[in-house]
């Protein structure tokens, strides 16, 4: 009999510094190892993972193409597992329309993202970023808004910019769960889930909360606030593994999640669960 599908992950980072560069990861000595799709696959058939996504890594910029070559091989042998590929991305270059075409050239690239915590607020207000994002409204690949909550505003105006482009606002808007305190994340986030071209991803959220003693009502509050502002149909889940390790794992994140959804229908489970994000870059299940 065919296993039941449970969870679709849209935030999965893969690493392998063997094979590619990331600076950022000195700084953070508990991440700074390979996450392999053999350890991971593992794992995920334990947690009920029927299909994922890699979420770019931030490599070294020059080695943002190379990234995608690699997850893509991968990816051969674990096809029914990793189903795609988000690509880092640098749409305050001149050259992003480059990139944009070498991109379309590879089934694999379902969409793109550019953290932009790490970089100074004007870079996504400049004209030429919001024009290069505006490019994917035509290709129907989406892009991952990775913002802290006093940035929420820069991310609605991109949004605003480019309304044929579906965004993901990635880990509920990283709420900062540690101290409790709602303002001015809730606000930020109802203003910019007023925008229909938005879903919020709900990604390894307890990494905001305190490492030591975070429970499930911590979290609630936020997840509630999320899932009330987007609305069932507007979710998708994600791991953010092995980012979710640094307060806990992930099979604490999956279990959290079950927790925090063990009072929904079938129907709204298996729609953040999987169907949303299967819908969304339309995928088969």
């Amino acid at each position: 009999m065919e296993a039941p599908k449970v969870l679709f992950d849209t935030h999965l980072h893969l690493i392998y510094k063997d094979k590619l560069a990331y600076p950022w990861l000195d700084d953070y000595p508990v991440l700074n190892h390979d996450n392999t799709l053999d350890t991971y696959g593992k794992l995920a058939s334990r947690l009920s993972i029927f299909g994922c996504f890699h979420m770019e890594v931030d490599v070294a910029e020059d080695q943002i193409d190379r990234e995608v070559k690699v997850i893509s091989e991968l990816e051969r042998p674990h096809r029914q597992l990793v189903r795609g590929v988000i690509s880092s991305c640098r749409p305050e270059h001149e050259s992003f329309a480059a990139h944009l075409e070498r991109a379309q050239d590879n089934s694999n690239v379902r969409g793109f993202r550019r953290v932009l915590h790490v970089v100074p607020d004007e870079v996504s207000t400049a004209t030429v970023f919001r024009d290069n994002v505006k490019r994917l409204g035509a290709t129907g690949l989406s892009f991952d808004l990775c913002v802290l909550p006093r940035q929420l505003h820069l991310a609605r105006d991109l949004v605003d910019h480019c309304p044929d482009v579906p965004f993901v606002l990635d880990h509920c808007g990283v709420p900062n769960i540690a101290s409790g305190a709602l303002e001015p994340w809730r606000s930020g986030l109802r203003e910019i889930a007023a925008r229909p071209n938005v879903h919020a991803k709900i990604s390894g959220i307890i990494a905001y909360g305190n490492a030591d003693t975070w429970t499930v009502d911590d979290l609630r509050p936020f997840f509630e606030e999320t899932v009330e502002a987007f609305g069932v149909k507007r979710l998708v889940w994600g791991s953010d593994s092995p980012v979710c390790n640094l307060s806990g794992d992930l099979a604490t994140w999956v279990a959290a999640t079950h927790a925090l959804t063990h009072n929904w229908s079938i129907d709204e489970r298996d729609a953040l669960f999987h169907q949303n994000a299967l819908d969304l870059w339309q995928l088969s299940a």
